[in-house]
């Protein structure tokens, strides 16, 4: 059951509604700006209305499955943790762009949303929200570079992971929240390079 599970979830995270989207405008997301097939660099390419779609669909790949994974009961305990990071995986390593996918945010925020009746994605919108406020203090009029906001993401799951045990989540959340965090840094891992060489 396990196994279904997590193919099915992997197969879902996989696909790739920006990418298709980007397509169907005549836009290759995989040459244009940084390469992302994403939802945000398709918001750049096509604006914003293509890129909210986008945001919505790669929410819901992640959010449905979970959701139906969690009510069903099929899947319980560190059985659910499989299937879900394997949703992220799909989105990160999708077959249908030769294995280089997206990022995983939104997949991400749909898959906690669906886990925990959306607590835990909301607390990480509010982690997130608090970064950017934190970086944004000393240097009001410069905008946040995208190495900048690559860090708080995965930063912020990072924190998030920690929330998660000081308020008492069951251990498969917890080791769900580093799994997602290990994905993440690697999803972005350019970006978290060029701040460190930055830094240096």
């Amino acid at each position: 059951m396990i196994v279904l599970w997590t193919a099915a979830a992997f197969l879902a995270g996989s696909l790739m509604f920006s990418y298709w989207i980007g397509r169907m405008k005549r836009f290759n997301l995989k040459t244009y700006g940084d390469g992302n097939p994403g939802a945000i660099n398709l918001w750049k390419a096509a604006g914003y209305g293509y890129g909210i779609a986008g945001i919505i669909l790669d929410f819901a790949k992640g959010y449905l499955p979970m959701l139906w994974l969690h009510h069903s009961g099929a899947v319980t305990g560190f059985g659910m943790v499989l299937p879900a990071a394997a949703v992220i995986l799909g989105h990160i390593f999708s077959p249908f762009t030769g294995w280089k996918g997206g990022k995983a945010i939104a997949v991400t925020f749909g898959v906690w949303s669906g886990l925990t009746g959306f607590e835990a994605s909301l607390a990480y919108a509010v982690i997130l929200a608090v970064l950017l406020l934190a970086s944004k203090r000393p240097n009001k009029d410069i905008p946040t570079h995208s190495e900048t906001d690559a860090f708080h993401v995965v930063l912020g799951m990072l924190l998030l992971t920690i929330y998660l045990v000081l308020d008492s989540y069951a251990w498969p959340y917890v080791l769900l929240g580093m799994i997602n965090f290990l994905l993440l840094a690697y999803s972005h891992r350019k970006e978290l390079i060029a701040v460190k060489d930055t830094n240096n």
